[in-house]
């Protein structure tokens, strides 16, 4: 053989050096992946997010003087799952304590509700009572206080045009 050609084994030698290579580069300049358990993406500031496939938590990892750091982002979602379960806990012990008023387990009566001439017209209704006693009632404004009400804005905005086209005047007097 000529010594200027390289051989096929040299040749598979060096291309496997240099691939060897540029995996221990790519490996220094990202965090490990640990076969695939975490999916990076890379951020600004050369900063990494890194979502873990089998729990779902999230960090957000920097590469420091003394190699990378990983720090777990604050998680809404195990704030959401504990408020569901208390909310939970609370609607069981609520039942529970329904259950024990009334003798009935499932919430539901099987009596029907009795029809009184007040709860037939909705705008008579009984104003919805809140928990400490105090009836809660919203009455809706009248025609005479939405004509109030509108006649004030329209003198409003005409008042800010008026500004508006006073300022421009001014200005334009003085250029």
């Amino acid at each position: 053989m000529n010594a200027a050609t390289p051989t096929p084994n040299f040749t598979l030698i060096v291309a496997a050096c240099c691939l060897a290579g540029i995996g221990a580069a790519k490996a220094e300049s990202m965090p490990d992946t640990e076969n695939g358990r975490y999916a990076l993406s890379r951020v600004g500031d050369g900063a990494v997010i890194r979502l873990d496939t089998r729990t779902g938590t999230v960090s957000n990892c920097s590469n420091s003087n003394g190699g990378w750091a990983c720090y777990a982002v604050p998680d809404e979602r195990a704030a959401m799952d504990a408020e569901i379960g208390r909310l939970l806990a609370e609607n069981e012990k609520l039942k529970a304590q329904l259950a024990s008023r009334d003798g009935n387990t499932d919430g539901k009566s099987s009596e029907a509700l009795p029809k009184s001439d007040k709860q037939a017209d909705p705008k008579q209704a009984d104003p919805k009572t809140a928990e400490g006693g105090r009836k809660l009632e919203i009455p809706l404004p009248s025609d005479q206080d939405m004509d109030r009400a509108m006649s004030f804005l329209e003198r409003a905005w005409r008042r800010l045009i008026d500004i508006a086209n006073r300022v421009q005047k001014d200005i334009s007097g003085k250029i």
